[in-house]
């Protein structure tokens, strides 16, 4: 196990403190790290979850990689220490090995981008956020096709029912409080029409690929996060993570039975012990017993190594 690390402070721009990245300017280059912190409900947790950052980190590059093959441009540059190091003293840092243990695995070098302001969602199982909204309309005692937000989705469903096909949901990309679910439509009057439909072709192009990918290793690819950007040259690229326990939901394949909520390998596990607890989701987040991180642990890189065939 690497060295926990909750928060960074390196001599360099902060370019940005997301809920679980810390980001620096780094001469022409940002420097993403990933920190152990969890994020659950927009809510960051006290207790840090060991080696968390690392899995995000490089399980984000894998997956860049492997999009590479499917034409997908992203921003990443490298995720070795060599070059890392590199970068660090072209921005001044006289002694980059002094930060090695704390950056090492969990820091990514990036192009920096514009980020476009929403959230592209795909699923491919009624589950989270979309169950809740199915079941709000009286989609599962519905005998006819219900609509979400200009979706038209099948009567009937029970939760974690496989979707006919994936569906590309937008969101809201809230700084504070909730993301929130909105229309293809709402999303055109946030990023223009042809944008939004350039980022939906390319989230189910990355969906359809790594659904495919991860069930051949025994994961369900329940839902998914994405995040573009557009580079210097107007070029849409996929940026942050992608792929994660903590953007997406992994459902074991053997053990799947559609009807009630599904056991993952990722934070669900923590949202699901919160709930339990009745906490209202609003800042201070609880302290995460020891057994509870050790199982989150656990799940995040069983997650990394069924996915990319080895242990991290």
């Amino acid at each position: 196990m690497s060295q926990i690390v909750y928060q960074t402070e390196l001599p360099l721009p902060l370019h940005h403190r997301g809920k679980v990245r810390d980001m620096y300017r780094c001469g022409d280059v940002l420097l993403m790290v990933a920190t152990d912190r969890l994020s659950a409900f927009d809510v960051v947790f006290p207790t840090p979850i060991p080696d968390k950052g690392r899995v995000l980190t490089q399980l984000s590059a894998f997956w860049f990689r492997q999009l590479e093959t499917q034409g997908i441009a992203h921003h990443m540059l490298s995720v070795e220490w060599e070059a890392i190091a590199d970068a660090l003293r072209r921005a001044g840092v006289s002694d980059p090995e002094a930060y090695r243990e704390m950056l090492e695995g969990r820091t990514m070098l990036i192009r920096p981008t514009k980020p476009y302001p929403v959230e592209c969602v795909v699923r491919g199982y009624l589950t989270g956020s979309l169950w809740k909204e199915y079941c709000a309309v009286g989609g599962p005692q519905s005998q006819t096709p219900v609509s979400l937000h200009g979706i038209s989705l099948p009567g009937g469903l029970v939760e974690s029912a496989q979707l006919p096909e994936p569906i590309f949901t937008p969101a809201t990309k809230a700084t504070t409080g909730h993301d929130e679910n909105i229309s293809l439509e709402q999303a055109s009057a946030i990023v223009g029409e042809a944008t939004i439909r350039t980022l939906q072709a390319l989230s189910l192009t990355i969906y359809r690929f790594a659904s495919e990918y991860a069930r051949a290793r025994g994961i369900l690819l329940a839902d998914t996060k994405f995040e573009f950007g557009q580079d210097e040259n107007g070029q849409i690229l996929l940026i942050d993570e992608v792929l994660t326990p903590d953007s997406s939901r992994f459902w074991d394949a053997e053990s799947y039975a559609p009807g009630g909520a599904q056991p993952s390998f990722d934070k669900q596990f923590v949202r699901d012990y919160v709930e339990r607890l009745g906490w209202n989701k609003q800042p201070p987040a609880p302290e995460l017993p020891d057994e509870i991180v050790k199982q989150t642990a656990m799940r995040y890189r069983e997650a990394y190594r069924r996915l990319v065939g080895h242990a991290l």
